[in-house]
């Protein structure tokens, strides 16, 4: 995966939230551009929760990315 494919992502407009999918299986949402920052070497990228919590992410670790049809993280109930 590069960081371009992720910028993509990240700069579109309007922005849609996004799943990174990693190799070890985790799935890290990425609910709003600000929560999301990429080191100057552009091979890690840093991921913010809403609580504060973060990851940060090695760029050859992540094997998808995923964006929801209509843009939420968060399943619905029927």
């Amino acid at each position: 995966m590069t960081l371009q494919a992720i910028h993509r992502l990240y700069e579109s407009r309007p922005f849609r939230p996004f799943v990174i999918h990693l190799a070890d299986g985790r799935k890290i949402p990425v609910q709003h551009p600000e929560f999301m920052a990429s080191a100057p070497s552009g091979r890690t990228i840093f991921v913010y929760g809403s609580d504060d919590s973060f990851h940060i992410i090695d760029l050859l670790l992540v094997t998808d990315l995923e964006i929801k049809p209509n843009g939420s993280l968060k399943r619905r109930k029927s």
